[in-house]
């Protein structure tokens, strides 16, 4: 039977599920243990139906949120509804059946009210380690299979009627370096969706079960709705779009990222056909992870800020053959594929720059997401150093890239502090990189520089970034941002260029400088006001040499001024040429 719900409950509802979403974020980013959550926010969470379809979700992960339906739906085969109690918790980090690597554990609480089931809270939260060869568990070079990355769990009860399985806990344990932090997080996790199931019980309680469950339904019907609409304002057609990853580790070859994007009739396809096959490193990215970062660049360019739910979705269809790379058969090994989310964002994002030129943005800086295993001789125990080294946004039509801001996740540039309290180790050094950004109408974001030195001996370094080799594109006659780099320089002072995937050891008294590609501009930079880049010149983001090079403004005098005369014959000169 349907009900009809008033527009004023329904937004009560709507803004309550959001809410959810969101309070369950703060609890867990409140109670978590290691620094992978607390600090570098890698965590998602969302609000199911009673029938495992998605309602609402957190602002958080692209990558965690684009593939959470589809995992509640995988993990709801194992264990069906109508076997689940109050204060269960089933937990899965397959990658086939989750975001994409193992270090990402889902949680799914089933949510009862009066007992009937009702919905379900779903968070998850990339554990610090979970074993496997290296510290971190996303060593991308010499690992050939998914068994070497860490323990796996098929979906699992974890708890049953609010007691935790204390020998599921025990095998975690026993497989992972930092196990105070793991299970810390892992229980933070249950803690969490707790808040959230109580936040759907008290709408429950406010407005009825029926009213409730209508509400929901009208909006993942709604969205629905909304999302075909929007897409239906898109030109129509299939656009193409190709661009590379550097590589899978040393001395091995780029993955070739190709992709077709179709729009017509609602609905946006997006298909790798023609894109590089799975390898043997740690970087595939599983069809759940590929079609996360799908539905975040479609939904960027047509309703950024409409609610993620199951029906704007239903909308978005990801093709990829089965043992590319985009699609990779079990067990491809996958640990380091978080570097491959802005290569499927910035490819899609170049196809439909296509049909949307408007609503799209340059590619980004990329970043660093690296691990280092060290003993903390302060603690007598392991350390992790897990770290985000974060650039600019990629530049759009009438706006610059932003500095040092993540994009297309959720992400944030690790605090120094907080990282030298906990691990063995002084950063140095945290600045942007002048000439870094690509130049255009509007300047692309710069990259982001960060170093620092090992206080102990014998650390296990496991790079992990990208574009070292291909630059971030620029868009609309606008210029690649600068290649990034890593330097590692020997207490001694010898410096020596690292791998961006490369596994390396490192000595007490050594610096690791992590520097990010810059963003790619967008438009003619010879239509760039001058009078932004003189700010740009006195704010350290572009040298006089690169204004006259790049942009054809040429400054003088004290203070620094733009030569007006000279600025309009140089690219006069420089167009003609």
């Amino acid at each position: 039977m349907t009900i009809q719900v008033d527009p004023v409950t329904f937004s009560v509802i709507w803004g309550g599920l959001v809410s959810a979403s969101a309070e369950m974020g703060a609890t867990l980013r409140r109670t978590a243990y290691s620094s992978a959550v607390r600090e570098g926010t890698d965590y998602s969470t969302g609000m199911f139906d009673a029938e495992g379809n998605m309602v609402s979700q957190g602002d958080y992960s692209p990558g965690h949120l684009g593939s959470m339906a589809y995992t509640v739906g995988k993990m709801l085969q194992y264990y069906p509804a109508d076997t689940l109690r109050p204060g269960d918790a089933i937990i899965s980090n397959d990658p086939g059946i989750g975001s994409g690597h193992l270090p990402d554990v889902y949680m799914v609480c089933p949510i009862f009210f009066d007992d009937e089931l009702i919905g379900f809270a779903v968070n998850i939260a990339h554990q610090i380690d979970i074993g496997g060869a290296g510290s971190g568990s996303q060593v991308v070079h010499g690992i050939l299979d998914n068994y070497q990355e860490g323990i796996r769990f098929l979906p699992t009860m974890l708890y049953r009627a609010g007691e935790p399985s204390e020998e599921i806990f025990r095998i975690i344990e026993a497989n992972v370096r930092m196990a105070a932090e793991v299970i810390g997080d892992i229980r933070a996790q249950y803690i969490a969706n707790q808040a959230g199931g109580a936040r759907m019980q008290a709408l429950a309680r406010s407005y009825g079960v029926p009213v409730l469950r209508q509400a929901m339904r009208d909006l993942i019907e709604r969205s629905e709705v909304e999302m075909r609409e929007a897409i239906n304002r898109l030109k129509s057609g299939t656009y193409h779009f190709e661009d590379r990853l550097d590589d899978v580790g040393p001395d091995t070859e780029p993955v070739v990222a190709k992709v077709a994007v179709t729009i017509a009739d609602g609905t946006v396809t997006v298909d790798w056909t023609g894109s590089g096959p799975q390898r043997e490193a740690g970087l595939n990215a599983y069809l759940s992870y590929t079609n996360a970062y799908a539905l975040a660049a479609v939904k960027a360019v047509t309703l950024p800020l409409l609610p993620q739910n199951a029906g704007l979705m239903r909308t978005i269809r990801t093709v990829a053959p089965e043992g590319c790379f985009f699609n990779p058969r079990r067990p491809a090994p996958c640990g380091g594929r978080a570097t491959v989310s802005h290569r499927i964002y910035e490819v899609i994002m170049g196809a439909l720059a296509q049909a949307a030129p408007d609503k799209v943005i340059a590619a980004n800086s990329h970043f660093f997401n690296p691990n280092i295993g060290i003993h903390n001789p302060r603690t007598g125990r392991m350390s992790i150093v897990w770290e985000t080294i974060i650039g600019g946004v990629g530049a759009r039509e009438g706006a610059d890239g932003a500095e040092a801001l993540a994009s297309p996740w959720n992400g944030t540039n690790m605090p120094a502090e907080m990282q030298e309290i906990s691990c063995p180790i002084l950063v140095e050094r945290v600045e942007l990189i002048p000439d870094s950004a690509g130049p255009g109408r509007w300047r692309g974001g710069s990259g982001m520089r960060k170093d620092m030195r090992m206080l102990a001996p014998d650390g296990n370094f496991y790079n992990l970034g990208d574009r070292h080799r291909f630059a971030p594109y620029g868009l609309a006659g606008g210029k690649p941002g600068a290649l990034g780099r890593t330097i590692v320089t020997s207490a001694g002072g010898d410096s020596r260029a690292v791998h961006s995937k490369g596994n390396y050891r490192l000595g007490e008294g050594d610096v690791v400088s992590w520097q990010t590609a810059g963003a790619g501009g967008f438009g003619d930079p010879l239509e760039r006001d001058p009078a932004a880049v003189l700010r740009d010149v006195l704010g350290n983001f572009v040298s006089r040499e690169s204004a006259k090079r790049d942009y054809g403004v040429v400054l003088a005098g004290a203070p620094l001024a733009v030569d007006a005369v000279a600025t309009e014959k140089l690219r006069r000169e420089m167009r003609a040429a």
